[in-house]
């Protein structure tokens, strides 16, 4: 482990298990890019769900401004969380990145970071960075209410209806997601609820609602195609309740970022959003960042070019 105590050594986080192994199996190329490339680095491997927010305290108490997080979007969306909790440096003064590798690796690729170790560290070396706006979602589980900071997209009503599913039996590839999210599409029944954004509102059954920071979730589809991470709103798109066999046949539109252009899916930028199941209906499930979180009524909270991300 190749270490030096300054403002350029970068603290890895890394998770051995992130992309069911990959990143176990990668982890010596990656140490050999960056000794390649000579960046210096320490490094700190995730040992459960959720170590890593604790890693980042440790990092940020002790000095450490440079963080990369070595894995997928759940690992990139605890470390975030982290460095939005921590409370010994101003966020905005961390630069942070990853190095993808993961299942989807959707946040890194709005940013087309390589999920090649070496042409990864290499444009590391350019300096550049971006900022990026980040979310905050105030939600209930278990009838207690949650908080949890999200850096990508965040979906309610169907897209939680799955974030529950597979957080009791996770994906195995992109096919395996694509399968499920077929099947589990007969079992889902659209609730009806409010959604309030801007002054704005919009009661009605919800196919889906997604809030996204960023453009990119669940393996490259384009649900906020309208997303600009650094322009102080989120991207708001709301799909109404339609037949089955008809939210099958828009698969394409979910890649090729058409999606907008159906007429019962409307797109937006908006500040303030707050969802609300009806009276006497059941609650819309929400997940941010492909993590299941809990349930309506939920809050999102926008602050504005909050991370620095090094590209």
């Amino acid at each position: 482990m190749h270490v030096r105590e300054d403002n350029h050594t970068w603290h890895l986080i890394v998770n051995p298990k992130a992309g069911r192994g990959k990143v176990q199996k990668i982890w010596p190329d990656i140490e050999s890019a960056l000794q390649a490339c000579n960046i210096p680095y320490s490094v700190k491997f995730t040992e459960y769900a959720g170590h890593a927010v604790r890693l980042v305290d440790d990092i940020v108490l002790r000095g450490g401004r440079n963080i990369m997080g070595v894995g997928g979007d759940g690992t990139n969306h605890d470390i975030i969380n982290g460095i939005m909790q921590q409370t010994w440096a101003p966020p905005a003064s961390i630069r942070y990145t990853l190095m993808p590798g993961g299942t989807g690796n959707d946040w890194a690729r709005m940013y087309e970071i390589p999920a090649d170790p070496l042409a990864r560290m290499r444009k590391l070396l350019s300096g550049a960075t971006a900022w990026q706006d980040i979310g905050q979602i105030e939600y209930v589980k278990n009838g207690e209410t949650g908080s949890r900071y999200f850096v990508n997209v965040a979906g309610l009503a169907y897209d939680g209806f799955i974030g529950e599913k597979l957080s009791k039996n996770p994906v195995k590839n992109k096919a395996d997601y694509l399968f499920r999210v077929a099947q589990y599409l007969f079992e889902y029944e659209p609730s009806k609820a409010l959604l309030e954004f801007d002054g704005q509102s919009v009661e009605n059954r919800f196919y889906t609602i997604n809030i996204g920071l960023c453009k990119y979730s669940a393996g490259g589809m384009q649900l906020v195609p309208q997303a600009i991470a650094d322009d102080g709103l989120f991207a708001l798109t709301y799909a109404l309740s339609m037949p089955k066999l008809e939210v099958l046949l828009q698969t394409a539109r979910f890649y090729n970022g058409s999606l907008l252009q159906h007429p019962k899916v409307t797109g937006v930028q908006a500040r303030e959003i707050q969802v609300n199941h009806a009276p006497g209906m059941p609650p819309l499930l929400i997940e941010a960042d492909g993590e299941y979180l809990g349930q309506t009524p939920v809050k999102f909270t926008l602050f504005e070019k909050a991370l620095q991300v090094a590209l």
